[in-house]
């Protein structure tokens, strides 16, 4: 099978490019997928991830990316083509936000299978918190391309309201479920030798600078700092893209201040080092835009998460059984509060890492991948059948048909994926390993 993933992707920063990354791993593990990525450009050019074969075929903020795109594809003729989408993927600019958007439904218009993964929903995006200048354009052009995604063979989202909004409102019956998935093939058991050892490391991870601001944070660690001086905030990640320079504004606020650490930019490989450390991942947002990479990461790592009652997250908690602690949205008190009760008991520390990290095995990246591809198969089961279907309407004098005929339905109905089959028997292996632990 031919897949082109759709995507922003490494060395590129663009939103999603992480989630781009580990969908393209495993997607590469299959002996059995063709996998291209039709990547963003990125200037300057910097040297392709090993492994991977990547096109550079479409930018960000350029108008003509659906037609470089559409080119492309005509080219490479995959049997599908998947979206890995925010609606910030293709510019700022929402007209040309839009006509990258309406790339899906041109595909599949072409003849092409299009499956869309769509991290969030922009009618319950709060794009006034989230810095949106023109935000009642914004909201009017995020409908029509909601309608446009809709269009394509099937979407997927990462919560069971998104899915329920998009039934209700625009009655789209193509629309189904997926975990947003650890983003780690193996979570890794949480090492609590180091966590308060000697320092509780209070781990703020993200793009910081629209919906995601450090102001709050601070000023609940003055309180945290009085009743455990052996206590550190670690800053880690850079700028949203629509913040330029607000982590160094944080960054020169804070100078002098001995117990606050800022990482900048954290590369994949050091991102267990990161989480191992801490006692606790905390996400002091003013407002959310679907569910939580950040808070994937945590469970992946085993690290209790303290975040801010947001529905997003109450839902994420809830569907996918992690140990949130919840704090009241723009409550300094309660945020520090809420993260002081977390630090006195280390009983509770540890019983929320257990549950998150359970939770991150029942959610992995090959886990998640693998339906994704039993989803493509079953498209070509059925693409098969209905070719099939037409066959038999020939009529019988048409030589050999009945041998033809059962050659094809052969065919149809009994090929198996075999390379579904060893990283099944993975997470059955990795399943039991939890259990005996």
């Amino acid at each position: 099978m031919k897949i082109c993933l759709v995507t922003t992707f490494p060395p590129s920063q663009g939103g999603l490019s992480e989630y781009g990354f580990h969908l393209a791993r495993e997607l590469q593990h299959n002996p059995f997928l063709k996998l291209t990525i039709l990547a963003d450009k990125i200037s300057p050019s910097l040297p392709e991830l090993d492994g991977f074969s990547v096109e550079r075929c479409w930018s960000f903020d350029d108008p003509t990316s659906s037609i470089r795109l559409l080119r492309t594809l005509h080219r490479l003729k995959p049997d599908v083509v998947w979206f890995n989408l925010l609606f910030s993927t293709f510019g700022r600019n929402p007209l040309i936000a839009f006509s990258g958007l309406m790339t899906p439904a041109l595909v599949r218009l072409s003849g092409l299978y299009t499956y869309v993964t769509l991290h969030h929903l922009m009618d319950t995006a709060d794009l006034e918190d989230a810095g949106i200048r023109f935000a009642r354009v914004y909201r009017m052009v995020g409908v029509l391309a909601t309608r446009m995604l809709l269009l394509s063979n099937s979407v997927s989202v990462l919560m069971p309201g998104y899915r329920e909004f998009l039934f209700d409102k625009y009655g789209g019956d193509n629309v189904h479920v997926r975990s947003h998935g650890v983003l780690a093939g193996e979570p890794e058991y949480p090492d609590f030798s180091r966590r308060g050892n000697p320092e509780h490391r209070i781990l703020a991870f993200g793009k910081w600078g629209t919906y995601k601001r450090l102001e709050l944070m601070l000023e609940a660690f003055e309180e945290i700092e009085r009743v455990f001086p052996n206590a550190r905030l670690v800053i880690a990640g850079g700028n949203h893209p629509n913040a330029a320079g607000y982590v160094e504004s944080i960054k020169h606020k804070c100078e002098g201040l001995s117990r606050i650490e800022f990482t900048g930019y954290v590369p994949e490989e050091s991102l267990s080092e990161l989480f191992q450390g801490a006692s606790m991942t905390v996400m002091p947002y003013s407002s959310s835009t679907g569910s939580s990479g950040v808070a994937h990461l945590a469970c992946a790592y085993g690290v209790p998460i303290v975040c801010a009652d947001l529905a997003d997250f109450r839902q994420m908690a809830t569907g996918e059984d992690l140990a949130v602690e919840f704090y009241q949205p723009g409550n300094a008190r309660d945020l520090a509060d809420c993260l002081i009760r977390l630090l006195e008991n280390p009983e509770k520390q540890r019983e929320c890492a257990r549950q998150n990290f359970a939770a991150a095995e029942r959610i992995t990246m090959p886990s998640i991948v693998q339906k994704y591809v039993r989803h493509f198969e079953l498209h070509q089961r059925i693409e098969a059948l209905r070719y099939v279907t037409r066959f038999r309407r020939l009529p019988n004098w048409v030589p050999l048909k009945s041998f033809i005929l059962r050659a094809l339905t052969r065919n149809s109905l009994n090929w198996v994926q075999p390379s579904v089959l060893p990283r099944a028997a993975a997470s059955r292996r990795n399943e039991q390993s939890s259990t005996e632990r």
